[in-house]
């Protein structure tokens, strides 16, 4: 499993995208298939309701990243431009109808069965979908922020079982009676120093570290991008005197300063994460499994039950990368999508036709588009005399 982990994301940002949603998908029907089998009354038309919510909020999910990270190839098809105008507006109309023919099937005697299912649905598209969505676009802003916060849920996983099937003795929580706070603290050291290194090794990688910006490119391709965002560039940092003492008394080395890249001080952060909040989301799946008394949300994978129990710390730790990137180490640079889709939305088309002969004007006058202008303006000049007209 981790040999097809690791050439999946070697074959290229789309099968590493592919790879999501058929995990989502999977897991998706893994909640929806428990809440169909404890149901006391077969729920009309539950399947079919929550298969079309799920396809619903994909088509709404999907939509808007395409539209956020890739306007600059879709905003100029008059095919495409409707369906991006009005993308929101599309997205709504599909919900409501599936509320509306949820509603018209609500039946005597199972309003209590079908509201259920129906709270049920929306809980599993807010908790797995939703989620999910947020590790697709982590991977577009660069593969690190896939790959470092899902490596640091499985070194928890391992480290705080490790640590707990040897030292451990105290219980952590009721919830889950074989979790014990020395593997909990076990797996968060080790978590914090292998989030360390990891980040070390895979800055490196400029297919690690650079925006998607073309879909079918893989780990062989030339892949390179300026400028490139300075977290991953290292810089000295001054050490503590007290600490320079300490290492020059025990190494009898000189040291004042060591060269260390931003990312990976973001990286011990993400280990916090990794370590003390996203263990609670498979707390909150063993509390789900609890309450349809269950062992395993499925048997997908042998001898580990189903692909739930594999992810339920994964779509929480997904959801936080994507917030922390954002918040903290995003770069906002002005794009030529982001203009494109002003001019698009907010200029008339005349409007568009004079700030096209301005810029070839400018471009003209700095020598770039000597040869080849006055045909381009001729063109845009019978144009605009056609719009005007």
């Amino acid at each position: 499993m981790i040999g097809a982990f690791f050439t999946i994301l070697a074959s290229g940002y789309i099968w590493s995208i592919v790879m999501v949603m058929i995990i989502t998908l999977l897991v998706y029907r893994e909640v929806i298939q428990i809440a169909n089998i404890s149901a006391k009354t077969n729920v009309r038309w539950f399947k079919a309701l929550s298969w079309y919510f799920f396809i619903t909020t994909e088509y709404f999910l999907y939509g808007e990243s395409i539209i956020y990270y890739f306007k600059q190839f879709i905003m100029v098809d008059a095919l495409l431009l409707p369906l991006v105008t009005h993308h929101r507006f599309i997205s709504f109309m599909l919900y409501v109808l599936g509320f509306v023919f949820f509603v018209m099937n609500l039946k005597k005697g199972q309003y209590r069965s079908q509201m259920s299912q129906f709270g049920w649905t929306h809980m599993a598209i807010l908790l797995i979908v939703i989620q999910a969505h947020f590790i697709v676009n982590n991977i577009i802003e660069g593969l690190i922020w896939f790959v470092l916060p899902a490596a640091l849920v499985v070194c928890n996983d391992i480290f705080a079982y490790v640590c707990g099937f040897f030292w451990g003795k105290t219980r952590l929580i009721q919830l889950s009676p074989k979790k014990t706070v020395e593997g909990f603290v076990g797996g968060f050291v080790m978590t914090v120093i292998l989030g360390f290194l990891i980040a070390t090794l895979l800055m490196r990688f400029d297919y690690m570290t650079c925006p998607v910006t073309d879909l079918g490119a893989s780990a062989w391709s030339n892949i390179s991008c300026e400028p490139k965002n300075p977290v991953f560039t290292s810089a000295p940092k001054a050490i503590h005197p007290l600490l320079s003492n300490i290492i020059k008394l025990l190494l009898n080395k000189d040291i004042t300063e060591v060269w260390i890249a931003p990312v990976q001080l973001h990286a011990i952060v993400m280990a916090f994460f990794a370590s003390l909040i996203a263990p609670f989301g498979g707390f909150f799946a063993s509390a789900v499994k609890r309450a349809f008394k269950i062992k395993d949300f499925g048997h997908s994978i042998p001898g580990h039950g189903g692909l739930t129990d594999r992810m339920d710390c994964q779509f929480l730790m997904g959801l936080f990368s994507y917030m922390y990137y954002q918040s903290f180490i995003k770069m906002y640079n002005v794009s030529v999508g982001t203009i494109l889709a002003l001019i698009i939305n907010n200029l008339s088309m005349k409007e568009q036709f004079e700030l096209l002969e301005r810029l070839q004007t400018y471009l003209v006058n700095q020598d770039h588009l000597a040869d080849q202008i006055g045909g381009v303006i001729d063109k845009a000049q019978s144009l605009l005399s056609k719009t005007v007209g």
